[in-house]
Formats: structure tokens, sequence, C-alpha cells
């Protein structure tokens, strides 16, 4: 009931959208959403967390921001400008594999205050 509900009003949406310049075959997507005590609550039971009234309060706020920054983005002028999944078109861009020999053993153990023959000697972490 409540989805044929949401889809005649997403399709009411769309014929009243029909004389702007949406292209044929895009689909539309409608969310109007309000920041609600009740969607706080839904969202730290969902993510089994608990929040004081405070934190609600900063919650509610910050989800308000972000909504509003998402509605000033749909401000922009977007005709002629495909759909990107990624910012460039640019795909595993993988630096050659060449071995090369970057520290030579003998000189880095230089450094080391306590070291033996092939390795560093540090204190021991974990006691018995």
């Amino acid at each position: 009931m409540i989805g044929t509900w949401m889809a005649t009003k997403i399709k009411k949406k769309q014929n009243h959208l029909n004389n702007s310049k949406i292209p044929v075959g895009v689909k539309l997507y409608f969310c109007l959403m309000e920041i609600s005590d009740a969607l706080i609550d839904k969202l730290a039971m969902l993510s089994r967390l608990q929040f004081n009234e405070i934190e609600k309060r900063e919650i509610k706020s910050d989800l308000k921001k972000m909504i509003g920054f998402i509605d000033k983005l749909k401000e922009l002028d977007t005709d002629g400008i495909a759909p990107q999944l990624h910012i460039t078109n640019n795909v595993n861009l993988l630096r050659e594999d060449i071995v090369v020999q970057n520290t030579v053993r003998e000189s880095a153990l230089q450094n080391a205050p306590v070291h033996g023959p092939q390795f560093f000697k540090v204190p021991k972490v974990i006691k018995k």
C-alpha cells in the first residue's frame, strides 16, 4: 500500500517535471526527509549506539547540514554532464614492479645501538 502511494506521488512529481529539461529515460528519485527525534532514535537503534539528549541534538543538526549541502548541490546546472562513478577515467594506475636494492644491511645495522650480525636487537616486549 505504501509502495503504491509512493509510486503515485513520484509519478505525479515526474509529471510535474515533464516540462523541464530532464532527458527521457532518466529515473527520478525524490526524498523528502524530515530529521526528527524518531529518525535519530531509529538510526541509533540500527547502529546499536546510545546517545544522550545533547548528542541527539548535535546529530540532528549535523544531518540537517548534510541534507542542506545536498540540496545546495542540486542547484548546480548539470545539463550536458554525464554521470561519473570516479573523478577521472584512469583505472588501476600501477607503477612498474622493479626490484631495487634500497638499503644495504650492513649500513642499516651501523645506525642501530644494539644489533647482531644480521638483525636488530630490541628490548623484550612480551613478559612471561
